[in-house]
């Protein structure tokens, strides 16, 4: 499948003997490299590229002006309190909030939403799984609905987070049921979903099993004790200690 030009490529998960599968992160000396996370790398997020779209001309003063408030049934954070809290600089917020505001004037996203922009972004796959799992993600507080703040925060977490806030990040997306675990049927439920959405048109294209090839490898790596579930502590240490691991983590950023 190619995106912006590019081929993406078909291992989701890493190679299972640490060789790199994908661009951004590459091994130099065999040393695994951390991709750096630009304005380019940004632009190229699903979700930011559906608000950016959306982003309309405003007015002679809209530049300057604050987040504007009266149009929508839920009203965001203040500007300054979500620049605090996010990685964002005032006039990224702004944009996004603009085009946030375009698509959904309510001030909520729904999870018809998500399935709709991973829809536009990967018609050849069936993204509908995946775009579920992720609104999951975002929706915070689970009443279905996510705000513009729990939005724009978990961007920030994604895309210029540390690596201990991306993989507490990525533990949540993992863990479905919420409880505080990962069982393996959670991720295996995960990477079907990704290989669904991008998976068979990826280039080289991939077999039927490798997601639970792939998840049988890496969950016994981190279910250090044994007791048949993956625990925050344990998800983050295997993490920051497998390159190869780690570098299929940062993957995440070709599917968000």
């Amino acid at each position: 499948m190619q995106e912006d030009g590019k081929v993406v490529d078909g291992s989701l998960l890493g190679d299972a003997n640490g060789v790199e599968p994908g661009p951004r992160g590459q091994k130099e000396s065999g040393k695994w490299q951390r991709p750096r996370f630009t304005r380019k790398a940004l632009m190229k997020c699903c979700l930011v590229k559906w608000i950016i779209a959306s982003t309309t001309p405003q007015g002679p003063d809209s530049s300057d002006s604050d987040l504007e408030l009266s149009t929508v049934r839920h009203q965001p954070e203040g500007l300054e309190q979500l620049q605090a809290q996010t990685k964002f600089t005032k006039k990224e917020l702004q944009s996004l909030y603009r085009g946030f505001k375009n698509e959904c004037p309510s001030g909520l996203v729904d999870e018809d939403t998500f399935k709709s922009i991973y829809s536009q972004f990967f018609p050849q796959g069936d993204a509908t799984t995946y775009a579920h799992f992720l609104f999951n993600a975002f929706d915070i507080d689970r009443n279905g609905s996510i705000r513009f703040e729990d939005f724009v925060i978990g961007l920030s977490v994604l895309l210029r987070g540390s690596v201990t806030e991306k993989l507490n990040w990525a533990f949540n997306l993992y863990d479905i049921n919420k409880d505080g675990y990962i069982t393996k049927e959670e991720m295996l439920a995960i990477m079907k979903s990704i290989y669904d959405m991008m998976g068979r048109y990826t280039y080289p294209s991939v077999r039927d099993d490798a997601p639970f090839e792939h998840v049988e490898k890496f969950f016994q790596k981190m279910d250090r004790n044994r007791d048949g579930v993956v625990t925050i502590d344990e998800f983050i240490e295997t993490c920051q200690k497998d390159e190869n691991i780690m570098s299929s983590m940062q993957l995440f950023e070709n599917v968000i």
